[in-house]
């Protein structure tokens, strides 16, 4: 049913003039979800108010909840059309009061971490793009038909909502953007192993993937008791993004995972000063995919003490910072981060090498992410003791990796299993650090176990080679003479 609603929606979005693209269908389903989500939620606090006797007072004014401007429901339970506004009169409650009230929340609640500060964020960053009030109407009916009530619900509509930001990729935008590839996330909690109380950040956080991903990997790490439920929905996941659109993605995607009121925060990472990180900023672990080739001005790059307009490399600096001494982490960057020899990349690499026990990358092949021509690394590293040597995991796969051809977890599923004891074989091998260039920190990764099928032939060879190509092409002139002798 929830497929099928989704799809009746992106047809609606198709033929609206204010919706051109995927990221219109998925940003505009977003907000009306989000509403419709926040209606059942309160319906939930209600009843379970009741249950214990106590009273429970609505977050959203009675003129502004669902059942009563979108969708007021007659004694039959079914839609009072008398009373349902469609038309412009939606659109005008929609843009000229909806929006404007949703806004003040921001101002007006208690913390960032609450439920009111994100209804704030949220209808301060968009707008309603869908310019047809029947449209909206349309859409509005089809979301009224889902519930987020049971955890079944949730959890379908979460692998839905992950699968419209993967489609995202294809309205001619980088898809690494906003999605990681999902089994390489799963893979990357696997090896860092998050536990219960740690608190978990991602400074570059897109649609939140990984947060979503380390909440189901602690959910279902054991029997839960009602403290360390609590635990994972208010203390355990925190992330930062700057753009908008992203930011709404977030926080959407943790409700529909089950995290009430995702601890995302609507800011720039980049632009908080290294030196004001202080010991109670910190995270136990850190998840991240920050964003490739990003360049950053020069006021930005102040708030670092290793200058350089790459934002990845930015990012590095700022999760290495931000963990705690004895703290893990799972960063996924650029390959060409292991070998660059410009001043800065060759001083963050030595920081990393020296603050840092960088005990494992995992090199993955191109194609890992959809859109993105780049290559990658993970970097798997604990933070407060030296780097002494580094396993590498090279993943060789028989086949190209794209759109319909995506990575999985048993492609992964080797490297899981040597990384536990760091195992050597002919995709993984381990470094000395004693051994590399002690002035660049090169940590490029060569195999040194696969056979290289290319190598170069001796000269002697490739003269012989050139001696047999040319008796056989006198042969065949010969022949060719005598042929044509014959019939002249």
């Amino acid at each position: 049913m929830f497929e099928q609603t989704f799809k009746n929606i992106d047809d609606i979005l198709h033929k609206d003039a204010g919706c051109g693209s995927e990221l219109d269908y998925v940003e505009q389903t977003s907000w009306i979800l989000f509403l419709k989500y926040l209606d059942d939620f309160e319906k939930d606090r209600a009843t379970a108010a009741e249950l214990t006797g106590k009273s429970y007072t609505n977050i959203i004014d009675k003129k502004f909840q669902w059942s009563v401007w979108a969708a007021p429901k007659g004694k039959d339970g079914k839609l009072d059309h008398h009373k349902a506004m469609t038309g412009d009169d939606l659109t005008d409650f929609v843009n000229g009061k909806l929006f404007n009230y949703l806004k003040k929340f921001k101002h007006s609640a208690e913390s960032a971490a609450t439920i009111e500060y994100k209804i704030g964020e949220i209808f301060s960053e968009l707008k309603n793009r869908i310019q047809s009030g029947y449209n909206l109407r349309e859409v509005i009916n089809l979301i009224d038909q889902l519930r987020f009530r049971t955890h079944a619900e949730k959890h379908e509509m979460s692998h839905l909502y992950e699968d419209k930001i993967k489609n995202m990729g294809n309205a001619g935008r980088n898809g690494g953007e906003y999605y990681t590839p999902r089994p390489l996330i799963t893979t990357i909690i696997k090896v860092v192993a998050p536990k219960i109380g740690d608190k978990i950040y991602d400074g570059a956080a897109g649609s939140a993937g990984f947060l979503c991903e380390a909440f189901n990997y602690l959910k279902s790490s054991k029997s839960l008791s009602s403290k360390e439920t609590e635990i994972l929905q208010k203390h355990s996941f925190y992330g930062k993004e700057k753009k908008s659109l992203a930011y709404i993605l977030g926080v959407m995607n943790m409700i529909l995972h089950g995290v009430e009121a995702p601890n995302i925060i609507h800011t720039n990472t980049l632009a908080e000063n290294l030196a004001d990180i202080q010991e109670k900023d910190r995270y136990d672990v850190v998840l991240a995919n920050p964003p490739f080739g990003g360049k950053e001005r020069a006021e930005v790059q102040q708030n670092f003490p290793i200058k350089t307009g790459e934002t990845a490399s930015l990012f590095l600096q700022h999760f290495i910072k931000i963990l705690k001494a004895g703290g893990k982490a799972g960063i996924v960057i650029k390959n060409t981060f292991l070998s660059n020899t410009d001043n800065a990349t060759v001083a963050i690499r030595k920081t990393l090498l020296e603050t840092c026990n960088l005990h494992t990358v995992l090199d993955l092949p191109g194609g890992t992410f959809t859109g993105a021509g780049v290559k990658t690394v993970v970097l798997f590293f604990e933070k407060g003791k030296p780097t002494k040597k580094v396993w590498f995991y090279q993943l060789n796969l028989d086949r190209n990796l794209g759109k319909t051809n995506p990575l999985n977890e048993t492609d992964l599923a080797e490297f899981v299993k040597l990384q536990k004891t760091f195992v050597e074989s002919d995709n993984s091998w381990t470094v000395n650090l004693k051994d590399i260039d002690q002035s660049t920190f090169d940590l490029s990764a060569k195999n040194p176990n696969k056979k290289d099928e290319t190598t170069l032939r001796s000269p002697e060879v490739i003269l012989k080679e050139m001696r047999q190509l040319d008796e056989e092409a006198e042969n065949v002139r010969t022949v060719i003479s005598r042929i044509l002798g014959l019939h002249d």
